[in-house]
């Protein structure tokens, strides 16, 4: 919304002046926006194959899964607490591949390997 305002002119009469709008904003959480299984798939899909080196954001990118699905039954089903499922899915978490092993079947994902482009 756009608010107008006086600001006195050298002669004495008033001119309008525009106030700036302030923009609001909210962070954004992937996990609202993982509905389906197809869809928690594709997204750790996409994190597997774009940075299949980055350990900490596959792990971030389970995390966000376990979120949407609900970190409580998926430690349950994981067969790990609540809090050491947070702590390991965390940006500074270092899961154990047999954690993400359990998380991922308890997600109801699987991940896949395939051959390596040569000369990459």
């Amino acid at each position: 919304m756009v608010t107008r305002s006086s600001k006195p002119r050298h002669d004495g009469t008033k001119i309008a002046t525009k106030k700036p709008v302030k923009t609001k904003t909210s962070v954004y959480d992937v996990s609202k926006h993982l509905r389906t299984p197809e869809e928690m798939a594709a997204y750790l899909d996409a994190w597997l194959e774009e940075a299949p080196e980055d350990a900490s954001g596959i792990a971030r990118a389970l995390g966000d899964i376990a979120r949407a699905k609900g970190m409580s039954q998926v430690a349950k089903d994981a067969g790990l607490s609540r809090e050491s499922l947070y702590r390991a899915l965390s940006a500074e978490g270092n899961p154990s591949f047999a954690t993400v092993l359990k998380v991922a079947k308890a997600l109801g994902v699987r991940l896949h390997a395939q051959a390596a482009p040569t000369g990459v």
